[in-house]
């Protein structure tokens, strides 16, 4: 599609934003109940959890030390699909896990090329 080619940039930038705040709602609904109240017990994974959601999420979002956060966020994806859904099945769809694989192939790809535009990582050099 020629027409998008000037695009690549922005459309990633809006990738990397959408991504965190997405992933940063999980933190919030974790620690805060919101917009739904939080349905399982707070065990010290959920709050490690919760925390690299909350705050890696905005630094992914802020392009805030982009690659070492969603390094970070991938990693913990990666974990808790394992540890939540891989348990239980193999595939992803028989699981419930494919969001959490999807979060941690977005954020992994997000580590390897870095912040682009739009980004506090772009002002600060």
């Amino acid at each position: 599609m020629k027409f998008l080619d000037g695009y690549t940039g922005h459309t990633y930038a809006l990738l990397r934003i959408v991504a965190g705040l997405l992933f940063m709602a999980h933190g919030v609904h974790k620690y805060f109940g919101f917009p739904i109240a939080f349905d399982f017990p707070m065990s010290p994974v959920i709050y490690a959890a919760g925390a690299i959601e909350l705050v890696a999420g905005a630094m992914i979002a802020l392009g805030l030390f982009t690659r070492p956060a969603a390094f970070i966020a991938s990693g913990m994806s990666a974990a808790a699909y394992w540890m939540a859904h891989g348990s239980t099945g193999l595939f992803p769809i028989a699981n419930g896990g494919e969001l959490v694989v999807l979060y941690c192939f977005i954020f992994l790809y997000i580590a390897a090329r870095g912040a682009g535009i739009w980004s506090v990582d772009s002002k600060r050099g």
